[in-house]
This record gives C-alpha cells, sequence and structure tokens, in this order.
C-alpha cells in the first residue's frame, strides 16, 4: 500500500469509497463522505489476513464481580444504572453551560477515594479548572490534571499512570497526528474516541467524554462515535433551571431513568422530591381552566406533574398546535377523540399544551389527563383540585389500563390527590379511584359537581 494513501468513509453508514463522491451510493446521503488515512492490513505468504490476539473460551474470561463503583451522586448513579462500570466509556453532551464540566468534577472528586483520577482540559487551562474546582469546594489535591490534546502525549500518559477514572473535556479538542484533518472533525473524533475507549478497556479504567452538541440537539461528530462507547448521557434544561439527565444508551443499565439536578454556585445538587417543582398549583383551594393533573413513571422514580392546556379560536379558521413537551401527533389524536366521541369542536381552534416545569412526557398514561386539560380550557370548567387522572385513550374512545398503576396512585395519594381516574380500580390503597371505561364516562366522573 502506498504511503500516506486516504480513503473516502461515509459518516452516516461507513461505506469505503477510493475517491470523493457526492453521494453515497449505500445509503444515499449527500457530502457524507471524510477524507481519512487507510489502514494497512498486513497478509501472511498464503494471503491470508494476520490478526493479533487469542481465542479463548468465554467461560474462562476474568472478571470482577463488583465492577460497579458509586460516583458519589445519587442522580448520576441512578442514570448510570447504580454506578460508575469498570471498565467502560461513558459520552456526556449537553449544551454549553448546562453543567457538564461540573458534575464531572465533582464525580472525579468523590472517585478519588476509590482511585487515582484524572482530568483532561483541552479547553481551559489549569488554573481556570482549579478556579472552578475551589469555587465547588473539592479537594484539589486529589484530582490530577492534563492539558495536551495531542492523541498521541495522551495515551503514553495514560500507560504511565494509569488512572481509574478519566474525563476528557472535551472530545472535540482531541487529535492525532497520523490524520491530516484538523481536530473537532469528524474523522478525529471518531480515531480519537476509539483509540481512547479501547485503552481504557485494556487498562481496566473509566473513560467519560464531554462533548459538543449542534444547534438541533444531537452530539457533534459522526453517528458511530455514539456505538463506539458503552453509555450515552445528555443533559437537558427545564424551564425552571432544573438539569435533567437522560440516558439514549446504556449497555450496563436502564434508559428509562433520568437524573434530576438544580445548579447553584457550589455545583449541581440531585433533587429529592421532583414532583415539588412540576406541580405549580397544588395547595390552591381552585384551579384556572385547563389544568389536569397525572402521575409518569421515568425508571424507578414516580412522580406527579401537571398538564397545562390552552384553547383558543384560530384566526387563520385551521387548527394549530403548539406543544414542545407533549408530541404534537399525540395531541392530535387526543384532540380528535374529543371531537368524535365527546362531541367537542376542536376542528378550528388553536391548542396550545404546556407541562408545568418544562418536563418532556412520551408515556401514553397523559392522554386522559391531556384530554381533561383540554376539555377544561375549551368548556372553560376547571377540574377540582382532588383530581388526577391517568390511562391510555384508543380511538374508539376507550380508556385503558397502563402499567404500574399502583406506583401512579401511591404516589398521587402521597401528593394529598384524594379522587384518581383511570381504567383500573383495583388496589389496598387509602384513596378513591373511579373506574371510568371511556371518555364520555371520564369527563362525566371529572367535571361533575360532588354531592
Amino acid at each position: 500500500m502506498k504511503e500516506n494513501a486516504v480513503r473516502y468513509v461515509c459518516r452516516e453508514c461507513g461505506h469505503v469509497e477510493n475517491k470523493w463522491n457526492g453521494r453515497c451510493p449505500e445509503c444515499g446521503s449527500w457530502n457524507s463522505f471524510d477524507e481519512e488515512a487507510a489502514i494497512e492490513i498486513h497478509k501472511n505468504k498464503s494471503g491470508q489476513t494476520v490478526m493479533d490476539g487469542s481465542v479463548q473460551k468465554l467461560s474462562d474470561v476474568p472478571y470482577e464481580r463488583s465492577m460497579r463503583i458509586s460516583s458519589g451522586i445519587e442522580e448520576l448513579d441512578r442514570v448510570l444504572g447504580g454506578g460508575v462500570m469498570k471498565p467502560s466509556s461513558v459520552l456526556v453532551g449537553g449544551e454549553p453551560g448546562i453543567g457538564k464540566s461540573t458534575i464531572m468534577m465533582q464525580m472525579l472528586n468523590a472517585l478519588s477515594l476509590s482511585g487515582s483520577v484524572l482530568y483532561v482540559s483541552g479547553e481551559e487551562s489549569p488554573s481556570q479548572v482549579r478556579l472552578r474546582a475551589e469555587r465547588l469546594g473539592l479537594d484539589t489535591a486529589s484530582i490530577s490534571i492534563f492539558c495536551d490534546t495531542r492523541l498521541e502525549t495522551l495515551s503514553d500518559t495514560i500507560n504511565r499512570i494509569r488512572p481509574g477514572y478519566i474525563v476528557i473535556d472535551s472530545l472535540q479538542t482531541l487529535y492525532s497526528g497520523s490524520m491530516t484533518s484538523i481536530a473537532g472533525s469528524p474523522n478525529q473524533i471518531k480515531v480519537c474516541c476509539m483509540e481512547l475507549s479501547l485503552l481504557a478497556k485494556k487498562l481496566g479504567s473509566s473513560v467519560f467524554f464531554i462533548a459538543h452538541v449542534t444547534k438541533e440537539g444531537a452530539i457533534a461528530g459522526p453517528k458511530i462515535v455514539e456505538h463506539v462507547v458503552d453509555t450515552v448521557l445528555y443533559f437537558e434544561n427545564a424551564e425552571t433551571g432544573m438539569r435533567l439527565l437522560r440516558a439514549s444508551k446504556n449497555r450496563f443499565g436502564s434508559v428509562d431513568e433520568i437524573g434530576l439536578f438544580t445548579m447553584d454556585a457550589t455545583g449541581l445538587h440531585g433533587v429529592k422530591d421532583p414532583s415539588a417543582f412540576f406541580l405549580s398549583s397544588r395547595g390552591r383551594a381552585s384551579l384556572p381552566s385547563g389544568i389536569a393533573f397525572t402521575s409518569v413513571v421515568e425508571g424507578s422514580r414516580t412522580f406527579a406533574v401537571e398538564i397545562q392546556a390552552l384553547v383558543v379560536p384560530a384566526r387563520s379558521g385551521f387548527q394549530r398546535i403548539y406543544s414542545d413537551r407533549i408530541d404534537n401527533a399525540r395531541v392530535s389524536r387526543v384532540a380528535a377523540i374529543l371531537q368524535k366521541h365527546a362531541g367537542l369542536n376542536l376542528a378550528d381552534q388553536d391548542i396550545y399544551v404546556n407541562v408545568a416545569g418544562g418536563m418532556k412526557l412520551s408515556e401514553v398514561s397523559i392522554e386522559l389527563a391531556l384530554a381533561l386539560a383540554l376539555y377544561s380550557s375549551k368548556e372553560d370548567i376547571p377540574l377540582r383540585p382532588s383530581v388526577a387522572a391517568f390511562g391510555e385513550l384508543s380511538l374508539a374512545g376507550e380508556v385503558r389500563p397502563v402499567s404500574f398503576a399502583e406506583r401512579r396512585l401511591k404516589n398521587l395519594l402521597d401528593m394529598g390527590f384524594q379522587e384518581v381516574l383511570s381504567a383500573d380500580s383495583k388496589h389496598g390503597l387509602s384513596i378513591e379511584s373511579k373506574k371510568v371505561d371511556n371518555i364520555k364516562a371520564a369527563l362525566i366522573a371529572a367535571f361533575s359537581a360532588r354531592k
């Protein structure tokens, strides 16, 4: 193979060409080919590929039964699946200033009690990092810092000191001298991430990559980076200033868990009672129109939320839906069910839907409460503050049961609700749960006057 030979790889599907193409013949993507150095494959005299490594039985592979270590941050442990796995690689993405570097510093400070830690800074000077650590009240003597972003130098340093936990801040600042592209390019990001992930697993270390995000909210760089690492975490910023940490991929735990944080001058702090952030109208003697309450389940956590709806005549005469926190298609479907099975005309109305606290909801269990909020706003009839509801709505107008009904009921009981509308009334809790079979029965039960 010629020296300095290059090839062109599609960042979307991985298809390889010897020359640049405007359109990938494999997946059809435009302008997706990136130049990279070709890797020489060694072959023996018979033409067979020579591969390093050995074959062994899976039962002979050594492993530790207690490979999971607490990060010292309960909410982070929850999202990771119980703690930091060794070895592993984790990608942490989020908007600038949301707290990625802060939570990684706090984590390293706690993990320093169980092993050596290394913070690799490519965006800040050592003095800037120290100032932030002291502001957070961390033990600066327990954290080692390295400020060279050359992959070869960084790999040599990691091999020499063998840290148990590594944070790369950020992945986009790393670059390899073997690549002709600049730091932050798709090829550089891919090569650096793969090399460090393999090195961490070889040494039995855990490596965390902090990554930038695009304006669409996706992690910048080739999609293959998310396939290389074991876990992908995303930071989101709710309207109340709360930070939400979600896992979109987790080889060592569930992707249903979320971590909730507040941030102040001393760092990020876990939220013990999330319902307090999501129930802005609780404690009132009466509610305004368009508000309904429900209970959602996120992994092992259950909490009550408030759904807000505003229905007003459309200026154009055609229905428009504005909903950032609940999918527009779900709002449109619930509105159609109300129009068909409850006689509520929403075809010429503009619909605005929000969730108190900025929480994004995707569960089907919220559909009954959403329907109650829409009906309440359109008819200008407020719900009683003691009423909550959960259930899935079928296109035939039926209220269908959802999973974890008893957990939801217990949560609503703890929050002070006295009446719950759902498709199942069988439980052993001291709360009035009224079974409703269809949307008409639910509307009658929710808005009928109490004797």
